[in-house]
Order: C-alpha cells, then structure tokens, then sequence
C-alpha cells in the first residue's frame, strides 16, 4: 500500500484527487492521506477549473478524512508518505520536486517539468542523487488516441510518418490562483502550459527535431506567447506543424486533434474520435482502452514504484527535452520564424 500527498489542489491537483480516490474505492494498493494547497479555501471546496474546462462546484469534494495543510514544508515533515503529487504552478515545479525528493519522498510531477532546461537537469540531478523516482505527467503519453498512434509509428504498420499536424486551443485561462497562468515567469504562457502537450507529444512519436522554426503572438499583456506555430524540421524530410491558441472565446470552447499521414495510410483524431484510413482498406475506428489517461498514467507510475522498476514511458530525461524543444521555439519566436537548432 503506498501512501501519497497531493500538493497544490487548484484545477490539476482536484482532477488527480478524483482519480485517487476512485482508485482507493477500487481496491487499488494506494492511500491517499494529505492534501496542501498555500490557498485555504480551496482546502474549504471553492471553485476550480481544469485546463480542459471542467468545473469543479464549491462543496463537491468532502475533504475531512484527510490532512490538510497549507504549507508544503509542514506536510513533508509531519507526513509518513511514500510518494507525493506536485500539482503547482509551473514555475514551483524544480523546487517543490527537489525539495520532496530530498526529503525521501519520490515523486509525479505536473508538467511542464519546468520553465527551462536548467531547472530540468537539476530535478534529474536530484533524482539520482537521492535515489528517488521521478516522473513528469505528460496526460498524452497514456491518452488512448496518442497511445494508438504511437504504437503505429512504432511498429511501421502504414509505413514511415510522411506528415503530420496537430492542434490544440480553447478559452482564456483567467480562473487561475492568483491568475499565475496569465503571468509569462510563472507560468511560460500558452506555449509553456498548452502548447507543450503537443511539443511532449512529437517528442515522444517522431522524436526531436533537429530544428524548430516558430512564428507567435502576445495579446494578452505580460502572458507570454498566446498563439503559436510551429513547423518542425527534420533531417529526413517529414513536414511537422503544431499549433495552439488560447484566445478563442465565446462558445469555441476547447479542442484538440491531430492528423498523421504515413506511407500507405493516415490517422485522424478529431471531436474525441480516432479514425483510421489504411490505403490498402476501409478506415474504421480502433477499440482503445477506456480508462481515461489521468486515472492510466496515475497507475503506471504507482506500478513501477512498487515494482521497483525506472519509468519508461515518461522518463524525465525525455520531458527535459520536449523543454529543450520549447525553449529552441521561444528563441526562434524572438527571431521571427528563423530556424533554430534543439539543443
């Protein structure tokens, strides 16, 4: 049975709540045991949104079987814990993650993992140095449709990925603590919280590009880079773009999709459905897992604790180069769309 602590309870760390706990409720090897969050009221039920959208109603989560604190350090001193969940604003990220793994605790990270390659390389450090896991939760990498994909592009099914293009926008994120996430040194802007999803994701797949060439825009004041595009360059030729925005209010909502073409066939994943169109057949629509990517990541990183295996799927060492990935697209987004090398 392992023990774990949630730090930060804002929209991410309620969503993992709700995983935890039906987890608890199925039997699986895990205690929840203690929550933190530095806003008290959060810790009373007050409201939250995800990064998807999902509104979480004042009162829904009855917290009295847990202990509760509003300071982190309290928690990692007071706490018999195996594990804790750092849900925080990105820029808490390196030193939360640090600071728990030097206290003996492993650790599930939130992504981005950090806000530079830096702060990065020292969470891997920190990790090897005290021996704990470490684990950036990058939700794509277990989300049934990217999964499926993967497994393609893997095995050369349909042959060599020939193009690809991926989207992802949605509301303003004005709900935040503080509004952190509309603040570029906290939270990176769009391209830092939303648009690294799909970096994370053409890292994982297709794997580093050797350049990125960046075209992006700032209309919210002091936030950072709202709207991006980026085309990835890659030594054998494979045409790569990926776009993000999150100024699309009104009814737009939020959306997220992607389309791969291969050699002999394309996939397509559009209005939360997969579609597969082989040249050599009639496309159909794949049966994926159903558990959804935060429950499924969640237990992989349990799993590998108590199997006292190294994380493979999301090894911190890849998530630092999806930042590398990143950091190449701001320095390319400065310069005007000019290519520029990953690091």
């Amino acid at each position: 049975m392992l023990r774990v602590g949630i730090i930060g309870f804002g929209g991410m760390g309620q969503v993992h709540f709700d995983r935890y706990r039906r987890l608890v409720t199925e039997g699986y090897p895990i205690k929840l045991v203690s929550i933190c969050d530095i806003d008290e009221a959060k810790l009373r039920g007050t409201d939250a949104v995800g990064d998807v959208g999902a509104a979480v109603k004042p009162g829904q989560h009855d917290l009295s079987s847990y202990s509760l604190y509003t300071d982190m350090d309290d928690m990692l001193k007071n706490e018999q814990l195996d594990f804790v969940d750092i849900a925080l604003p990105t820029y808490l990220h390196a030193e939360a993650s640090i600071k728990a793994m030097e206290a003996g605790f492993h650790v599930l990270c939130e992504k981005p993992m950090a806000l530079d390659s830096r702060q990065c390389q020292e969470m891997i450090a920190a990790s090897q140095r005290t021996g704990r896991t470490l684990m950036i939760a990058h939700c794509l990498r277990f989300w049934p449709e990217y999964e499926y994909l993967k497994a393609a592009v893997d095995d050369g099914r349909y042959g060599r990925v020939t193009s690809a293009y991926l989207f992802r926008g949605g509301f303003t994120p004005r709900w935040s603590y503080q509004n952190w996430l509309l603040q570029k040194d906290k939270s990176g802007g769009c391209l830092f919280d939303q648009h690294i999803h799909d970096i994370d994701t053409i890292n994982w797949i297709l794997g580093k590009p050797d350049k990125v060439s960046t075209v992006a825009s700032n209309v919210i004041e002091g936030s950072g880079y709202d709207m991006v595009s980026t085309n990835y360059i890659y030594s054998d030729g494979k045409v790569v773009n990926a776009q993000d925005d999150w100024t699309l209010n009104g009814d737009f909502g939020f959306q997220m999709e992607f389309r791969v073409n291969f050699e002999r066939g394309n996939m397509v994943y559009r209005d939360g459905k997969l579609k597969v169109n082989p040249e050599s057949g009639p496309g159909f629509e794949p049966e994926l897992p159903k558990e959804d990517a935060y429950t499924r990541e969640i237990k992989y990183f349990v799993s590998r604790l108590i199997a006292g295996e190294p994380i493979e799927i999301a090894p911190p060492t890849s998530s630092a180069d999806t930042i590398k990935i990143a950091e190449a697209e701001v320095e390319s987004a400065k310069r005007g769309g000019v290519p520029v090398r990953v690091e």
